[in-house]
């Protein structure tokens, strides 16, 4: 972002993939995602996705030095909220080991409790799937629910993929065992499609919207996946899931109160309120989206409007 806006100010511009800053930046980026990737191999799901509510902390703040923004009370209380969240989160997080052989991972594909997981998510996803293609219907909760519905997917095959990785640079090579091929395929395809649905979403909506609520969806399938794939939670007390699941719902609440109406703060379009006034499809001819560029004119194709003009 920083890249972009420092592009935007010269009088030539140029690409911004020829920027060193640009490239510093998504290598930074990939480190992280390889971080986030190996913290699998050596802690439960139900810990390292809800975590990632570190980032959304990291941007709020790091904005304030890097894009100039302003730093908000919201940022502050929602910053507060997280970090709480997050406390709780590490101290009650279910302990439970975390070597995974490849004969651990068949066994846990092949149990009733996945293969019932499973069924139902197939079932959910199609109807889904269903309503978004037949129907039409482009609304974000749609959209992000068959992005969840794939996070569930993509963090148990993460988790096998790390954790078997991670016990081959030990000595116990697990790469031989063809559970290991079938999920980093489950993996690639999962990402994929999850990426073509969350690009659906922040093209219709803001991302105001979208972060958070894409947050508190895939932070949900990840447990849930996490406690019905490798039955994280089995040994837990009802104290630790009760402070565990306390710190999930402050972590949320967290995102939310730090991403809520900043768009307000950049994004100023003038809008005239026509309210229920007579023939009111005639509103919609004579003003066009807002992101169109014809806002404010008429469309060309209103004969009738135009021949009235």
């Amino acid at each position: 972002k920083c890249t972009h806006l420092r592009l935007a100010c010269q009088t030539e511009p140029k690409p911004y993939y020829t920027s060193k800053l640009w490239w510093c930046g998504i290598t930074l980026l990939g480190l992280g995602e390889a971080g986030n990737f190996t913290a699998y191999g050596f802690a439960p799901i139900a810990l390292v996705a809800p975590l990632g509510c570190v980032s959304v902390i990291g941007s709020a703040f790091i904005s304030v030095l890097f894009l100039k923004k302003t730093m908000r009370a919201a940022d502050i209380l929602g910053g507060t909220l997280t970090v709480t969240g997050t406390y709780l989160l590490v101290t009650f997080a279910p302990n439970v080991p975390q070597e995974l052989t490849a004969r651990q991972v068949q066994n846990y594909l092949v149990s009733w409790p996945f293969l019932v997981y499973s069924i139902l998510e197939i079932i959910i996803f199609c109807i889904l799937l269903y309503f978004y293609k037949r129907k039409a219907v482009k609304h974000i909760g749609v959209l992000l629910m068959m992005v969840a519905l794939l996070a569930s997917l993509t963090v148990i095959a993460v988790k096998a993929v790390a954790s078997m990785i991670t016990l081959s640079a030990e000595g116990k090579m697990q790469l031989t065992y063809p559970v290991f091929y079938i999920m980093i395929i489950l993996m690639a395809t999962s990402c994929a499609f999850q990426v073509k649905f969350l690009n659906q979403a922040m093209h219709l909506y803001e991302a105001t919207a979208v972060v958070p609520l894409n947050f508190v969806f895939f932070t949900t399938s990840a447990i849930i996946s996490g406690v019905i794939f490798y039955q994280e939670f089995q040994s837990a007390t009802l104290l630790s899931m009760f402070m565990f699941l306390f710190g999930c719902l402050l972590s949320f609440l967290g995102v939310f109160v730090i991403a809520r109406n900043k768009k307000e703060e950049h994004l100023q379009i003038p809008f005239i309120d026509c309210g229920h006034i007579p023939g009111q499809k005639l509103t919609g001819k004579i003003q066009p989206d807002s992101h169109s560029s014809r806002y404010g004119t008429l469309n060309n194709e209103d004969n009738s409007v135009k021949s009235q003009s």
